[in-house]
């Protein structure tokens, strides 16, 4: 080959992968291959029936002897989308939306939410919630702390539906090395220095499975609540046996559990022992399958009751007692008659621990569906109607659910893991980015935080907004300019992608003039682009009602 012909070859190379490229993105956003998953039938459960029943019950008789009016039910986009942003931590895709719109039948929310449930999308975004929960986000000692292992465990156990109580188990008494076994990670995300602390696996042990905030008794008793010194020390022992070694996380017999005296400054040994219920400590198996029996065992209430409220705040963006780490003690069932978080804490454990059926429940309750709208312009009146759950609660959607919701409205199509590895990868990298930018809620991310001004600049101005907002042939503001329908149907798609909503008849007016001045393609690009931008940064944009 001449010279001078391969020299034309070599320069032409870099513009032909980068049109073949182009080309494949453009084939794969436009007629993906995608295996949709499947609507299924939701049985009509009698014993879920009466349990959202009970669970209305008492919403009702609450609203009553407090003279409180519930708002009405939202219509069914706005409950499709506050199903999709709780399970998938984004909105609806217009593919989506069509597909509930063409589905029949009075159940077909119901019917939806366990097609949600049964998405992949579901589990990872779960996992995120849980590990914040478990073990915080810090990625800690990379060698012995694997963060990102345990996440895709938990996304595992969530998809396969393991039952709560197993999974919790496995992280409180869990062997192994932490990439083989990624459930120990639970352990070694108390690492610090090379050393295991003790301390921070029961805070965190409390916390997370029991809804109790015990770490002031480490020092000494805590001064509002009942848990004592003694309750810590006697808790953290069930870890005085535990070691993490070049081989793993592993049990050794020979360790004792010992504390320095404050008194004395000597050192003391702590035998394990566990605050109240000591009749469900079991007397065999090491000290952490001891520990794990007693906090998930079915008279322990304050494990099911944590496990409800946590659930109830994930889909709601408030857990119902706040904050979610923090519960009163349970009442005495004999004496006073049960509340919210015992009817579902009941359901949960008679029902094997099933948290898609605890979510289930609560998606299918009366609060759930109210709107977040009234009439009553008082504002103590509506504070109180929210406190009471005779209105669905406004909360600031968090930074991965304004990214994955701003990614999901640039494209027609649904982002999931059926998507082009391009749409995936450009996900994956864009949340990172913008969440270290927006400001990461950490594992505190159920209490009430405010918006600033740099957030709002950011979804304003910030690069992906430019990006996503910007007219082209593989995003919805291309796609939606040139397709070949009335303005007033162009209107309407735009609101539909961003907001899950159609207009309002103020608005489609509105907007249909804009469209009406624009003689070309590239003046109708130009509104397009405009309308996106309004509707990225409007309120109702960025929060769940």
């Amino acid at each position: 080959m001449p010279a001078s012909t391969r020299n034309w070859i070599l320069a032409c190379l870099p513009v032909g992968v980068v049109a073949l490229v182009i080309s494949l993105v453009a084939w794969a956003s436009s007629s993906p291959l995608k295996q949709t998953t499947p609507i299924p039938v939701v049985v009509n459960e009698d014993s879920l029936t009466r349990t959202v029943s009970r669970v209305n019950q008492l919403f009702e008789e609450q609203w009553k002897d407090r003279e409180l009016i519930p708002a009405e039910q939202a219509d069914e986009l706005t409950q499709m989308r506050r199903l999709s942003l709780a399970l998938h931590g984004t909105i609806p895709s217009l593919e989506e939306i069509r597909e509930f719109q063409a589905m029949s039948g009075d159940d077909r929310l119901e019917r939806w939410t366990a097609k949600l449930l049964e998405d992949r999308r579901f589990a990872d975004y779960f996992s995120e919630r849980f590990t914040r929960a478990f073990v915080g986000v810090a990625q800690g000692q990379f060698i012995v702390f694997r963060r990102d292992r345990f996440k895709a465990w938990l996304s595992e156990q969530i998809q396969a539906n393991t039952p709560y109580d197993e999974l919790v188990r496995k992280l409180i008494a869990g062997e192994g090395i932490w990439t083989g076994d990624p459930e120990t990670n639970f352990i070694t995300a108390a690492m610090a220095d090379g050393n295991l602390d003790r301390n921070k696996l029961t805070g965190s042990t409390v916390r997370a499975f029991l809804g109790q905030r015990i770490d002031c008794a480490q020092c000494h008793d805590h001064p509002f609540d009942h848990w004592k010194q003694a309750d810590f020390e006697g808790l953290t022992a069930f870890y005085g046996q535990v070691e993490v070694k070049l081989l793993g996380v592993r049990q050794n017999d020979d360790l004792k559990y010992e504390v320095e005296d404050r008194n004395t400054l000597e050192k003391r040994t702590v035998a394990p022992q566990v605050p109240f219920l000591n009749e469900c400590l079991p007397a065999k198996g090491t000290l952490r399958e001891r520990l794990a029996a007693w906090v998930t065992h079915p008279d322990n209430r304050r494990f099911e009751r944590a496990s409800a409220n946590r659930i109830w705040g994930l889909l709601f963006g408030v857990p119902y007692i706040n904050p979610v780490d923090d519960l009163p003690a349970p009442t005495d069932l004999a004496q006073e008659p049960p509340d919210l978080l015992d009817i579902l804490g009941q359901d949960f454990r008679e029902n094997g621990y099933d948290i898609k059926r605890l979510i289930q429940i609560i998606v299918a309750s009366k609060p759930f569906g109210l709107s977040s709208s009234t009439d009553n312009e008082n504002a103590e009146e509506i504070e109180r109607a929210t406190s009471e759950w005779a209105l669905f609660p406004l909360v600031r959607l968090r930074p991965e659910q304004i990214i994955g919701s701003m990614l999901q409205a640039s494209s027609l199509k649904t982002i999931d893991q059926n998507s082009n590895l391009f749409m995936r990868g450009r996900r994956f990298f864009s949340e990172i980015d913008f969440v270290r930018e927006y400001g990461d809620l950490g594992s505190d991310e159920l209490n009430d935080f405010p918006g600033t001004i740099p957030q709002a600049l950011l979804r304003m101005n910030g690069q992906f907004a430019k990006d996503n907002g910007s007219a082209s042939p593989f995003n919805s503001v291309g796609r939606i300019s040139s397709l070949d329908i009335s303005n007033a149907k162009r209107v309407e798609t735009c609101f539909l992608v961003c907001l899950s909503r159609i207009p309002t008849p103020e608005e489609l007016t509105h907007f249909i003039k804009q469209y009406e001045t624009a003689p070309n393609q590239k003046q109708r690009e130009k509104i397009t682009e405009d309308l996106f931008w309004a509707l990225y940064n409007s309120p109702e944009f960025s929060w769940n009602h």
